[in-house]
């Protein structure tokens, strides 16, 4: 197979993420003799009971966003998810239900929720919708992440709610990340999640010789494991699917006289001869390059400076998870950082501090096997020096 396309591509404006298709005719090679059983899947996955009231979401396409083949595959899927969702286990003589399924505009995507949803019985407001759910399932074209982490917020003590955000999905994600063992996925994302505690910084080399120290003080580091039972103690019961990832947002110089140190550059395409650099304020302060790629990099940083915060820092553990050019399986497979909005993930930077919604972004930049550039080494190290190896020379060395 020919190596995957860049997975660095423009980003849209017009949501507030977006997992985009780089190339949707390149699937990976997967071994088909595989048999996805979604069944298994649910249980594996929310182990849901008896009466639970699971909701399945989607977004249709309207003029000017037009559909597309793996769009009309999505929704599809939904389709068998909800079917799935509502037919009886085994174990259980009442089956669960499934009581409506929504539309979504992409129009509205910089919204928390539409005003009104679609139902086989008709259309309804999303309120009455989501107090009566207990389990909802977004296979969107738009990442609906951090609005579902905004109802969570909203919610306190609605401990039976949780929901799963399903963002750029694809069909042949039943043969890769979403058949992976998740029982395994979630003992290497509380190894990873281990070695975050105490760090206070995490120091990367990538395969271009560029070098990266991310400020980890005054965070808190969470785990995307796959695993969403209504046991889960979580303040936001939000994950993404595929799962697989152990993540932390650096310090972002919000303490009075306590600036981020987050510094040095990240490689943002296949060559070294084009980065974006991050000052102690962990902000990009500058695209270095020539060219249109980096012009128009130059163009979006400038259009609104918080764009640029240093958003996340991620180490993907589903060894199931193929780098294609879709973000959503992508950023599972490896090592990636973000850039835009971070409150959604327990940091400092939302909505309000955009200078338009229209600008609100949050863009994984990846770096895994398969991506054109790599990561040599990453270090999880505490204050006291003390350094944790996570990746040494290219590949894990923590299980």
């Amino acid at each position: 197979m020919k190596p995957a396309p860049p997975v660095i591509s423009q980003v849209s404006t017009k949501s507030l993420q977006k997992a985009r298709i780089v190339d949707y005719a390149r699937q990976p090679e997967v071994p088909m003799s595989l048999t996805f059983d979604l069944e298994k899947f649910l249980v594996d996955v929310f182990d849901p009971v008896s009466g639970e009231s699971v909701a399945v979401v989607v977004d249709r396409p309207i003029p000017g966003v037009p559909d597309h083949d793996a769009w009309r595959e999505r929704r599809a899927m939904a389709g068998d998810v909800a079917r799935g969702s509502c037919a009886p286990r085994s174990d259980e003589s009442a089956s669960r239900r499934c009581p409506w399924s929504a539309s979504r505009r992409p129009a509205e995507a910089a919204r928390i929720f539409p005003a009104r949803v679609k139902r086989p019985s008709g259309r309804s407001r999303w309120r009455p919708c989501l107090d009566g759910t207990s389990l909802l399932l977004a296979l969107t074209e738009f990442s609906m992440t951090a609005a579902l982490c905004d109802v969570c917020k909203r919610r306190p003590g609605a401990d039976v709610f949780r929901a799963a955000s399903m963002p750029g999905v694809q069909k042949w994600m039943e043969e890769t990340s979403l058949a992976a063992d998740y029982r395994e996925v979630a003992r290497r994302c509380r190894i990873l999640k281990e070695a975050f505690t105490g760090a206070d910084r995490a120091e990367v080399l990538f395969s271009t010789g560029h070098r990266c120290l991310f400020d980890l003080r005054h965070r808190v580091c969470e785990a995307d494991d796959g695993y969403l039972h209504r046991d889960k103690n979580d303040d936001i019961p939000v994950i993404n699917l595929p799962s697989g990832e152990t993540f932390e947002v650096p310090y972002e110089g919000e303490i009075a006289g306590d600036p981020s140190r987050t510094q040095e550059s990240f490689p943002s395409t296949r060559t070294a001869k084009r980065s974006c650099s991050a000052s102690t304020a962990n902000r990009i302060v500058e695209v270095v390059g020539s060219g249109a790629v980096a012009e128009r990099y130059r163009s979006f940083f400038r259009a609104d400076p918080v764009r640029g915060n240093v958003a996340e820092i991620a180490f993907g553990c589903n060894d199931d998870a193929k780098v294609t050019g879709n973000v959503l399986e992508d950023e599972k497979a490896g090592f990636h950082w973000a850039y835009g909005r971070s409150d959604h993930l327990g940091g400092k930077v939302g909505l309000a501090e955009f200078r338009s919604p229209a600008n609100v972004v949050h863009q994984d930049i990846v770096y895994a096997n398969g991506s054109p550039i790599a990561v040599a080494s990453a270090e999880l190290v505490q204050s006291g020096g003390r350094r944790t190896a996570v990746i040494r020379d290219g590949a894990y060395v923590l299980w």
